[in-house]
């Protein structure tokens, strides 16, 4: 399946087509995949996400799925590329990963049936949804600052075209342990329906990014740590963890914080309050 991506090639933004473990350009010049300097594979408008999709990580949340997909958004200041830094601002302890494959619109959506959408979708790549859960208790809501601080949207190595995502794999490894195992066959909507529930009211523009969601196992990561996203036919988005060179302002707004809440999101069912909340008062 033909897949594109854009990389640094002396020194200029280029878009290249990989051909087995190198990459080519227009002109012809070559570059090994990976020996490049890989940029965000699309160059959106908006990066719109799912909460929930998976039914593993509903089950994990003790939850149930809403009768139709809610969503958030990533500012594009967070996009990250294949290989890139992911930073852990000083003073913040809960950044968990979460494995995800990102739809990439090809052709302006608006007001389509989810029959129509494929022929809107360019193709997908691999995402991470990286989540600053130290933020949950003001951003809840929003999630601006949870899910939409600089470098917290990795995507990439490249956009697969004539994909077809059913009946996919898609994994995360932590340190080369495997830490999440998911399927598209555990999602509720698939990815038709996300681009045509969202084409209703909002106009996707080519380039634009769609994140389908999560399984179960979203756990926190430290400075340090290497998380790979492995998606069966789109490959692998590899991200370092790094520490944030400085703390997060102490003069305005509100401050990291570590409540039950906080820990029962990022630990899933590792913390052993998980779901459990204190009378109110």
């Amino acid at each position: 399946m033909p897949e594109t991506r854009r990389i640094l090639l002396d020194g200029a933004v280029t878009e290249v087509i990989r051909d087995g473990d190198e990459l080519v350009a227009g002109d012809g010049r070559r570059v090994k995949a990976d020996r490049a300097s890989h940029l965000p594979p699309v160059v959106p408008t908006k990066v719109i996400a799912v909460h929930l999709n998976h039914r593993s990580r509903v089950r994990e949340f003790g939850t149930r799925l809403p009768p139709a997909p809610t969503y958030f958004h990533k500012p594009v200041s967070a996009l990250n590329a294949h290989q890139g830094a992911v930073v852990r601002p000083e003073g913040c302890k809960y950044l968990n990963y979460e494995g995800e494959i990102a739809i990439v619109i090809g052709r302006a959506a608006r007001n389509i049936s989810p029959a129509q959408a494929a022929g809107h979708i360019a193709g997908y790549t691999v995402a991470d949804d990286f989540g600053l859960h130290d933020f949950r208790d003001t951003d809840a809501g929003s999630m601006l600052r949870v899910k939409g601080s600089d470098t917290l949207c990795p995507l990439g190595p490249g956009v697969v075209t004539g994909w077809d995502f059913r009946h996919k794999r898609l994994r995360t490894y932590v340190n080369g342990v495997l830490a999440q195992d998911g399927s598209t066959d555990e999602m509720q909507w698939d990815m038709h329906y996300l681009v045509a529930d969202i084409a209703r009211t909002i106009t996707l523009l080519p380039g634009d990014v769609l994140l389908s969601g999560t399984p179960a196992g979203s756990r926190p990561v430290a400075p340090g740590d290497v998380v790979e996203v492995d998606v069966e036919g789109l490959g692998r988005l590899t991200s370092h963890i790094v520490s944030g060179p400085t703390p997060v302002r102490a003069d305005v707004g509100a401050q990291p914080t570590e409540s039950e809440e906080v820990r029962s999101t990022a630990l899933g069912g590792d913390w052993e309050h998980r779901g459990v909340r204190p009378p109110r008062k």
